[in-house]
């Protein structure tokens, strides 16, 4: 039914644009005279016909355009709407003394819902239309039927019926020559001074845009027009150079098998906010930034770096993080003692393997996070308050273990019994192991994995086993030599004092991850979570009481209580809230430092004054001793009060977009980070994880520039 009074509609329209023509092609409807046509509803939209000029005068292309208005909620699309859609279809054929019409389209909104990807325009739009007329000089008798499709929470097709007439006479501007004029500076050009696509990459289903902006990016965006048409996820941004240069990685999401972007033709539309470049491109097959290291080829660039990786790893057993878990490795290496080879062997391998999987297992988190579009950076599980929560709980009960309150084994997923003859233990010890040392960034470390996160999910795999292998290095050279075990006094009942003593070293590294998870969930929901675990080690205690006592149901209840007692403290960021009642950072250093705001850093250069930032968070051991050593005594500390530095700090305990994307733009994925900026180095100077008093007073001299 509807079908019929369309088209009954439309022939009612013809015959009265005949009459009209007829009769006197100048005068179609009220308000002609101006450029304006009368607005026509369909639904939820409406529409017009608009002209830049009253008359037609003697012009060979008329400055028209097509409004649109549609209802909250509701939207259109554009020349290539994406998964879904279709772009407006204009016939012109109605009209009078109009030889063709050219309807041009303003940069695109992306619209994304539940995973697909549309782009078109919402609450109203201006397309720009550049009409030619058959006869110049004489009159020009619009009328259009255009077919849009407009979506909210359904879809629905609309027909709307347009008309307007230009009559003879001078060409002056109409009322409506602003809008026309203003939507014809929305239309996406060639090159401008304002945005430019620096290149474009192509490996198999994957594309990759680098793009600078003169004023730097806001929110940048990129569509992509092939033939045959392919859909486009939304892009990944990466941005560098104080935001004016980005990096847009796309994914084709209807590709056929075996499809390779590299030398496809394609449109690209570039758009950040009313600032938008079109420009054709074809993709080059170079290899991306995802691929190899600048300047050299992919091969030769990864195995650079996996010789870095291999270092950062091996220094990482001296870092300060590490030391929470010497006494797990001090007593796998007491416990081997008199053993045979074979099983010392077998012992120090089950740990580096526990390494190994610990680091495969982190990159695919982290590759994962990545491809959702995610933060990523080394050590970011400890900005998580379940992350903390389960490594207190994982603590504790390595304590209680190495005191003896419990023989039988945990669950896996959770511990394992050290003292075990079997691989478990000494597997569960190398993962333990990895677990805290994440907290910190060691030489070459930092370099390794900002490489792995800011490629693809091969660079980032190999990277990370590297780091694996070069932290397990210990563990292979005793697995190699196992003679060196027997250098260790053979087990006795000493050992039962160091298991104590051990036990008690782990439990200070409880409380330094209860200091941590304070400044994510607050001193009280923190504090309840260390009770907890005193009541989880007093009921263990009591279970192996009531065990000595020959009391069979005690130990089982104990047991069941411990597990209540651990899933309690689980339930406690949740019933808190990840940050609510947090407490805020208190520096040590006084008041000198100012809170990091990547903003005032160019103005305050621009003034003359030198920037020290400092990238930390409560839960990075080397952070913490850079501080103590370094930035908050001596002469550092002293230079740092000068009113011409200025020491900010970039509290990274909790997540934190804008520091993430500060380190992604300098190359890093872990903290610490520190750098100077000032009239001598307006770039800045990076300084390396380990502070010392002569770099740091070194970059600040070299970024002071020279003084008067």
């Amino acid at each position: 039914m509807k079908r019929h009074a369309s088209f009954f509609q439309r022939l009612a329209g013809l015959a009265v644009a005949g009459l009209i023509g007829a009769a006197s092609p100048v005068l179609a409807q009220d308000g002609a005279q101006d450029g304006v046509g009368a607005w026509v509803k369909a639904g939820p939209v409406e529409a017009r016909l608009v002209s830049a000029v009253r008359a037609a005068g003697d012009l060979t292309a008329l400055p028209l355009g097509l409004e649109l208005r549609m209802e909250p909620g509701w939207k259109t699309y554009w020349r290539s709407p994406g998964d879904a859609g279709f772009a407006p279809r204009l016939d012109w054929s109605r009209s009078a003394n109009l030889k063709d019409a050219t309807l041009a389209y303003p940069a695109p909104h992306r619209f994304s819902v539940l995973g697909f990807e549309t782009a078109g325009y919402d609450t109203a739009v201006l397309f720009p239309v550049q009409g030619v007329p058959a006869a110049p000089g004489q009159p020009v008798g619009l009328a259009l039927t255009a077919e849009l499709l407009v979506c909210s929470e359904i879809c629905v097709p609309q027909t709307l019926d347009l008309a307007l007439a230009l009559p003879a006479g001078p060409a002056d501007p109409s009322g409506s020559a602003n809008e026309v004029a203003r939507a014809q500076a929305l239309v996406p050009k060639g090159p401008n001074g304002l945005l430019r696509i620096d290149a474009v990459r192509g490996r198999g289903t994957t594309l990759e845009v680098e793009a600078t902006a003169a004023d730097g990016f806001v929110t940048p965006d990129v569509f992509v027009e092939t033939d045959p048409p392919l859909s486009f996820s939304a892009p990944r941004t990466v941005f560098s150079d104080n935001d004016r240069h980005v990096r847009l990685t796309l994914s084709a999401t209807d590709a056929q098998p075996g499809l390779d972007l590299a030398g496809r033709p394609m449109t690209l539309t570039l758009v950040d906010g009313d600032k938008a470049v079109e420009a054709p491109a074809t993709a080059s097959a170079t290899a991306s930034a995802g691929t190899a290291a600048a300047g050299a080829p992919a091969g030769a660039g990864l195995l650079a770096m996996l010789g870095v990786a291999l270092l950062g790893g091996l220094i990482l057993n001296l870092m300060p993080c590490v030391l929470p878990v010497l006494s797990l490795k001090l007593l796998s290496v007491v416990k081997h003692g008199g053993r045979a080879p074979a099983a010392v062997r077998a012992g120090f391998l089950a740990s580096a393997a526990g390494i190994l999987t610990s680091f495969l297992l982190m990159a695919s988190v982290l590759v994962a996070v990545k491809a959702a579009g995610g933060a990523v950076g080394w050590g970011i599980q400890f900005q998580q308050p379940l992350f903390l929560v389960f490594m207190v709980v994982l603590v504790t009960l390595f304590s209680a273990n190495l005191w003896g309150l419990f023989e039988v084994p945990l669950p896996r997923a959770l511990a394992d019994r050290l003292g075990g003859e079997g691989l478990a233990g000494p597997f569960a010890t190398g993962a333990f192991a990895t677990l805290l040392a994440t907290p910190c960034s060691a030489p070459f470390l930092g370099t390794a994995v900002g490489f792995a996160l800011a490629k693809g999910p091969l660079e980032v795999f190999a990277i990370f086993a590297a780091l694996g292998v070069g932290l397990a290095l210990p563990y292979l050279a005793v697995a190699a030599w196992p003679r060196i075990a027997a250098w260790m006094p053979r087990p006795g009942r000493w050992m039962a004092t160091l298991r104590t003593v051990m036990g008690f070293a782990l439990m200070v590294t409880a409380l330094w991850l209860l200091s941590v998870l304070t400044a994510q969930i607050g001193d009280v929901a923190a504090a309840t979570v260390g009770l907890l675990m005193a009541a989880l080690v007093l009921a263990l205690w009591l279970g192996r009481y009531l065990r000595v006592a020959g009391r069979r149901g005690g130990p089982v209840l104990a047991g069941g209580l411990a597990g209540v007692l651990a899933l309690a403290a689980f339930a406690m960021p949740a019933a808190v809230g990840p940050s609510a009642g947090a407490a805020p950072m208190v520096s040590e250093a006084k008041a000198r430092w100012v809170p990091f705001a990547e903003s005032a850093i160019r103005d305050d250069v621009a003034a003359g004054r030198t920037v020290f930032v400092d990238v930390t968070a409560d839960w990075c051991i080397t952070c913490q001793a850079n501080k103590k050593l370094v930035l908050n005594r001596g002469d550092v500390a002293q230079r740092l009060e000068d009113p011409a530095v200025v020491a900010m700090r970039a509290d990274w305990t909790r997540p934190d977009a804008t520091i993430a994307r500060f380190l992604a733009d300098h190359g890093r994925y872990g903290i610490p980070f520190n750098i100077v900026y000032g009239p001598g180095a307006p770039d800045g100077i990076a300084l390396p994880e380990l502070l010392s008093d002569g770099a740091v007073l070194e970059a600040l001299a070299k970024a002071g520039g020279p003084r008067s």
